[in-house]
């Protein structure tokens, strides 16, 4: 399915994780917030790079952008919606929500480098299982910039252990979208207590002589909304990417 038509088909209201959507094309989390407090964000992701690398960064009130020729409003499966650092509500469409000083953050994705991962045969469990990546808060704190800050989220995928050194080298080669991992193995190094209950996503199963490998997640920028409470806040639902117009291999090096 081609970018546009997955998002023709968000658009339309269908709401489904999009691992594995649009293969070859890069996928992204969005942040949108005031003007007011975009520029602690962008300071913030600056000082985090592995966990909000920015792709994109709009004008105030833009609804596109280079790499997204659709609709930010409509065009992700789900939006969750924050007031003073409060979840209260999902939704899948936020038009009547937006405001002319919104200015929206792509930030790069994980989802993007899975496809590399199943061509060189290293498995990615919740694309097999056909749902969404598990995600946690981990007790690593993320630098602050101004009046953000907020816990490091991961994700978590189960390798192999004769094939973790092979899903470094892999995810290393697209640091525009996390990189390589932050930590492997040892999950209660992060604070993370049972991997079988995620804080977004959902719990997949690890098998004989299986690890668990986490990667730096797009869903900490959310994390910090949550600990600092800006006034307004939208952000994807976890899982619920925007599909952008941008090839995986743009984000590769060599």
């Amino acid at each position: 399915m081609p970018p546009a038509e997955a998002r023709a088909a968000f658009r339309a209201g269908r709401r489904v994780p999009t691992a594995g959507f649009s293969a070859g094309y890069a996928q992204a989390n969005l942040l949108c917030l005031p003007r007011a407090d975009a520029y602690d964000f962008l300071v913030f992701a600056q000082r985090n790079p592995k966990s909000c690398p920015v792709l994109e960064v709009t004008e105030p009130g833009a609804v596109a952008a280079p790499t997204f020729d659709g609709d930010l409003r409509t065009d992700l499966p789900a939006y969750r919606v924050y007031r003073h650092g409060e979840l209260v509500e999902e939704r899948t469409d936020v038009t009547d929500l937006w405001r002319a000083d919104l200015v929206s953050f792509l930030i790069g994705c994980s989802f993007t480098f899975e496809a590399a991962l199943l061509a060189d045969e290293v498995p990615v469990r919740h694309v097999e299982d056909g749902g969404n990546v598990p995600m946690y808060r981990t007790s690593r704190a993320c630098r602050s910039a101004g009046a953000l800050s907020g816990p490091l989220v991961v994700s978590m995928r189960p390798i192999p252990a004769e094939q973790v050194a092979d899903a470094v080298r892999i995810t290393s080669r697209y640091p525009a979208v996390h990189g390589a991992p932050v930590h492997v193995g040892a999950p209660e190094q992060l604070g993370i207590t049972d991997l079988a209950v995620p804080d977004f996503g959902d719990p997949v199963g690890i098998r004989p002589g299986e690890v668990p490998v986490f990667w730096a997640c797009g869903v900490t920028p959310q994390a910090a909304v949550m600990q600092s409470a800006p006034d307004f806040a939208i952000g994807h639902a976890p899982g619920h990417m925007a599909i952008t117009d941008a090839r995986d291999a743009q984000f590769q090096v060599p």
